[in-house]
């Protein structure tokens, strides 16, 4: 079996978990995701199967495209809602002119400091692993590209964006740079992952259905073929 799935992932679950699914129920070994979600986050997770394994790389570097809630008044070490807090901000006024203001500045290219919970390596050691022994060591600044924010909804608590953003974007740390730029401090709440390159959310399959699919002999309806691949 060769071909990729866009699936819609579940929350609770880490993209790992997904391809184990995956594995589990179609009984091939060689299956890969291209592009990791946070267990908190939903949305789009491109299964690689059988030969489309090769071309996993290639898909990494597609843009991506979410839509976040962005907490405010606090920022955590996690820099999302499942983290320990590190700081609080009790006077937090916003308006969407302000936001707006906050997201040009970071719309074209930025630089962002991968997170100490990432999934990078320093000295072959996870990021992650570090951090929860308390131990933080510096990261070199990258840039990124954010390709446009749109600004869908905003309270004193709570802000609602779209993103569309090259590949190794941190959505969470994006919330951390723009609660720092409006005085408020932010962390992420929630996110939705709704489009990797043409894979769109809509089209997605709910990982939950995939059991049926293959045992009523109807995943070839859903398996999107390497020729297919642009």
């Amino acid at each position: 079996m060769d071909g990729i799935l866009n699936i819609n992932k579940p929350k609770g679950m880490t993209s790992h978990d997904v391809v184990s699914v995956v594995r589990r129920i179609i009984g091939e070994k060689r299956v890969g995701h291209t592009g990791t979600l946070d267990p908190i986050a939903t949305g789009v997770l491109l299964i690689c199967i059988g030969k489309a394994t090769s071309i996993a790389g290639l898909l990494t570097r597609c843009r991506k495209t979410y839509v976040a809630d962005m907490g405010l008044g606090k920022k955590t070490d996690t820099q999302d809602i499942t983290g320990s807090v590190v700081a609080l901000c009790s006077n937090c006024s916003i308006d969407e002119e302000k936001v707006t203001k906050a997201f040009l500045k970071f719309t074209g290219d930025i630089e962002q400091v991968p997170p100490m919970y990432s999934a990078l390596k320093y000295k072959g050691e996870r990021l992650y692993k570090l951090a929860r022994r308390g131990v933080v060591v510096e990261r070199k600044a990258r840039k990124i590209h954010i390709y446009y924010l749109k600004l869908i909804a905003a309270n004193n608590e709570v802000i609602k964006f779209e993103v569309e953003s090259s590949p190794g974007t941190y959505i969470r740390t994006l919330c951390e740079q723009i609660g720092d730029e409006l005085g408020c401090n932010g962390h992420l709440v929630e996110l939705q992952r709704t489009g990797i390159g043409d894979f769109k959310l809509t089209d997605a399959v709910p990982l939950e259905d995939l059991s049926v699919l293959y045992k009523d002999g109807r995943l070839n309806d859903v398996l999107i073929p390497l020729n297919k691949i642009h």
